[in-house]
């Protein structure tokens, strides 16, 4: 196991609790905005706003509700105006939600490395007892073994006959 064990902590029943309860309740806190789910192809297609993006199309609106003599008579400004401030307030929470979820996503990764990585260690340790015939370990590797399937030796594999 690495000599750096790098996350060491404990999600108690409690907190697991809420957590789902504050998700259940920031969905609900936004079930108003919360109501397309898209396609992929859809999402392929899209145009799609990012950051700079975001200033451009205020900045534009900006210069329409200034000039309303030159917003096109199909173009609804504030409808327009509307979706931006939605847009830009949904991105908002999607940059911390995405810290949040990196952060999720890096802790369970290491403690998910560390985890697998001890597991391997006592997967080799009992392998080679079970090479040495240490009692009970054969039994306990063919379980584990399991799990590496295309790994496995063939045994008492005999040469070709001509």
């Amino acid at each position: 196991m690495s000599s750096k064990n790098r996350i060491s902590a404990v999600i108690t029943p409690e907190q697991l609790k809420a957590s789902a309860d504050a998700i259940v309740a920031f969905k609900a806190n936004l079930s108003n905005a919360l109501t397309i789910s898209l396609e992929a192809e859809e999402r392929r297609r899209m145009l799609k706003m990012g950051n700079k993006t975001l200033s451009f199309v205020e900045k534009t609106l900006e210069y329409a509700r200034h000039n309303p003599s030159l917003v096109p008579i199909f173009m609804d400004l504030e409808e327009a105006t509307k979706d931006y401030e939605l847009a830009a307030s949904l991105y908002d929470i999607f940059q911390q939600l995405n810290i949040l979820i990196t952060a999720v996503e890096d802790a369970g990764m290491v403690a998910g490395s560390e985890a697998y990585e001890a597991a391997l260690i006592f997967y080799h340790t009992v392998k080679g007892a079970s090479r040495s015939s240490v009692l009970g370990s054969q039994a306990i590797y063919d379980d584990l073994s399991q799990r590496f399937p295309g790994r496995r030796k063939a045994k008492n594999v005999s040469p070709p006959q001509p």
